[in-house]
């Protein structure tokens, strides 16, 4: 059975541990990996490369200078957004194979105009406690990454 692989896309990521982190998932799920920049490290980073290990040099990446950029080199990709600001728990997403799973930055998520332009693509994470601001990066990632991945039945 040929699968078709799912994409994370992180809009200005600022702390390498959390790419690199995120860079190995995507090496272990065969997963691809987009960076729209302005990064917050340079792609040579020791943390980067120390939280990727020895799987960087695996992994399928794409860096885009910007979001146009990815839109015109990406112009079929069908994007899901995940914020604290979705109205919508990403559990009501069903997410096809391919889906392109995209987070904003760990200080301040996606770019506010985003919020409007794709609030019916825009999906949140269920934090129930009663102290938070947001999952790590590279933790909300994995949580819905994983779900495309068992809605698809994928192993």
């Amino acid at each position: 059975m040929t699968t078709v692989p799912f994409n994370i896309v992180l809009f200005a990521p600022e702390i390498p541990q959390n790419t690199g982190t995120i860079g190995r998932l995507c090496v272990s799920t065969d997963t691809r990996l987009h960076l729209i920049k302005p990064l917050g490290f340079l792609i040579d980073d020791k943390h980067l490369r120390r939280a990727g290990m020895d799987y960087w040099c695996h992994l399928d990446l794409s860096l885009y200078e910007n979001w146009e950029e990815f839109l015109e080199r990406n112009p079929d990709a069908e994007l899901f957004f995940l914020s604290t600001h979705g109205e919508r728990c990403f559990w009501e997403c069903a997410f096809p194979p391919g889906a392109w799973l995209v987070f904003g930055r760990e200080s301040s998520g996606l770019p506010p105009e985003f919020y409007e332009r794709y609030r019916k693509k825009l999906f949140q994470i269920p934090m129930p406690g009663k102290f938070h601001r947001s999952l790590n990066l590279a933790n909300a990632a994995s949580i819905v990454l994983y779900e495309a991945m068992r809605q698809n039945r994928m192993n």
